[in-house]
């Protein structure tokens, strides 16, 4: 069955050029829908990029002759894209050459530093990222106090322009910490106050406070760091703040109630399970650090991180899962199996997905597209052999971007195939 799928997707995608306006029917995979619920015997009525039905294939009787083509999963798992959320995935390719990173630039308040047309849609580490069921990036970058303004792209495409699924949808700003030093985990140290962390705050108050002052202004001298700045203050493009101690998280929620930031986003949040109340009640998504890592603190529980979701999601916070943190871009493939550790740590399987799928398009604002498979919704999606959140069973045999299919194969399959066949013979 697994043979006669990759032959009729192959015969398939040789006909991309007029394959939209095509009505294509999925039928008998067991569909994750993303928003929680599931249905075992699906049959999903593609036309035009879009889902324009989802049934039950064992209740709902269909016409052939009303399909052009009709694809068998024969209980294969159905997917929502998976997204990969603040990833530098497509702004470096070997983090040891400096020749191929592209995420970090000079200077500390760098609003207007845009990674979308950096972005390198002839990655070869993407392939091996999305042939695990990663479709989407959020392309975000690193270093100073602000560090630019990030893009959401698709994981497969011509170039930057056609990868492009949300442009400049918000800008990052480090927040410094309230404590110092610390050692690593064989070496632990005791951490002390950060003496300098009110005025490193005052940077940021007075940047945004005079950002503020120019978005409202009608006669300024242009200024492309400010003009960067102004969709903040207009609710039309997100402000992400990366930390994660207490009094960080505190601080950005009076700093955004103060400058009236309608769309803020807590990215790492290690301590946001302690604050559950006042997040919820400031509406703040937290984007979770990385789940395979070690505890911040000497005398926290093992398992904490593994955790944190399965906290967060009790308390009702609205939370994805990220994964930045050493290579972070070659990693991004793993994000379905933190999402499987979540799951073996209090999350059901259907929260677990939506922590990689919907949660996170509605955190970055793409929910009405993406995320979920639904009626009315993009035909962005991927089948599994069996469960995608398990590294043993994740077997992707199916992608497809608005309905048009992709090719599943990446370089390290290639080799493989390669010299398997040459060491067979011999």
């Amino acid at each position: 069955m697994m043979t006669r799928l990759r032959v009729l997707i192959v015969f398939l995608m040789c006909f991309t050029s007029s394959f939209f306006g095509q009505k294509t029917l999925l039928v008998n995979g067991f569909l994750h829908v993303g928003n929680g619920n599931v249905m075992p015997t699906a049959a999903i009525g593609i036309v035009d990029g879009k889902i324009v039905s989802v049934k039950n294939a064992m209740t709902t009787k269909y016409d052939e002759a009303d399909w052009d083509t009709i694809i068998n999963i024969d209980g294969q798992h159905v997917y929502p894209g998976f997204v990969a959320p603040n990833s530098t995935l497509g702004l470096t390719e070997i983090d040891a050459v400096r020749a191929t990173r592209d995420y970090q630039d000079v200077g500390e308040f760098n609003p207007h530093v845009r990674t979308q047309i950096a972005f390198n849609a002839e990655s070869n580490v993407i392939e091996t990222v999305l042939t695990n069921g990663v479709l989407f990036s959020q392309a975000t970058p690193r270093g100073g106090t602000i560090s630019g303004t990030s893009s959401v792209m698709f994981l497969a495409g011509w170039n930057w322009e056609d990868a492009t699924i949300l442009m400049d949808d918000g800008i990052h700003v480090n927040w410094p910490s309230a404590t110092s030093g610390g050692g690593w985990w064989a070496e632990p140290a005791p951490k002390s106050i950060n003496k300098d962390y009110a005025n490193q705050k005052n940077n940021i108050e007075d940047f945004f406070q005079m950002a503020l002052a120019y978005s409202v202004s009608k006669e300024v001298t242009f200024d492309q760091r400010l003009e960067a700045m102004k969709d903040c203050f207009k609710g039309k493009k997100r402000v992400f703040f990366h930390a994660g101690e207490m009094q960080q998280l505190l601080d950005i929620i009076e700093f955004c109630e103060k400058y009236t930031i309608n769309f803020p986003v807590i990215i790492g949040g290690h301590d946001a399970y302690l604050l559950g109340a006042r997040l919820k009640d400031s509406r703040i998504p937290i984007m979770l650090e990385r789940v395979h890592r070690l505890p911040e603190l000497e005398d926290e529980p093992v398992d904490l991180p593994y955790k944190l979701p399965f906290l967060l999601n009790q308390q009702g916070i609205l939370f994805c899962l990220q994964n930045q943190g050493d290579m972070e871009a070659m990693n991004a493939r793993n994000l379905p199996f933190q999402a499987g550790t979540a799951m073996a740590y209090g999350l059901s399987e259907e929260e677990a997905i939506m922590s990689i799928s919907l949660a996170t398009c509605k955190i970055l604002g793409i929910d009405d597209k993406y995320g979920s498979i639904e009626v009315g919704k993009s035909a962005t999606l991927f089948v599994s052999q069996g469960n995608a959140l398990d590294m043993r069973t994740n077997k992707v045999t199916l992608i497809m971007r608005d309905g048009k299919l992709i090719a599943i194969t990446n370089f390290q399959e290639d080799l493989y195939n390669k010299y398997k066949k040459k060491y067979e013979k011999e």
